[in-house]
């Protein structure tokens, strides 16, 4: 579980990586879309681990490791803008997330299930 503090020092790194991403660093992504679902930080504030999910992009994983060779630039780009705010600049690392595709699959799951109707025994 999280302290108050790295939950809220991960909302400010995902405020201001999605402020970059769609400032700075547009052109990685094309057309493409790219949202920060979530970024979870070690209890000494020093690495924060990204959820990203993309619309509109063939490769999501392909894009995940093309953020993850421009590490140093984006984590420059953080570093202009948190160095007020963060005695440490965090260690970024990327992952995609992947919960919505599990949700549809749970979805797909519960659509494919087949319920017998209740007899009239089991209603009374």
């Amino acid at each position: 579980m999280e302290s108050k503090r790295q939950q809220k020092f991960g909302r400010l790194i995902q405020k201001d990586l999605s402020d970059i991403f769609q400032k700075e660093f547009k052109e990685v992504f094309g057309k493409g879309m790219v949202t920060i679902t979530d970024v979870k930080m070690s209890p000494d504030l020093s690495a924060a681990r990204c959820y990203l999910s993309f619309l509109l992009v063939e490769n999501p994983q392909a894009m995940v490791d093309t953020l993850s060779e421009k590490n140093k630039a984006i984590r420059n780009a953080l570093a202009t803008r948190i160095r007020h705010q963060a005695r440490i600049i965090p260690h970024l690392s990327f992952y995609l997330d992947d919960t919505a595709a599990y949700a549809a699959k749970i979805e797909a799951l519960f659509e494919g299930l087949v319920i017998p109707p209740a007899t009239e025994e089991e209603e009374n």
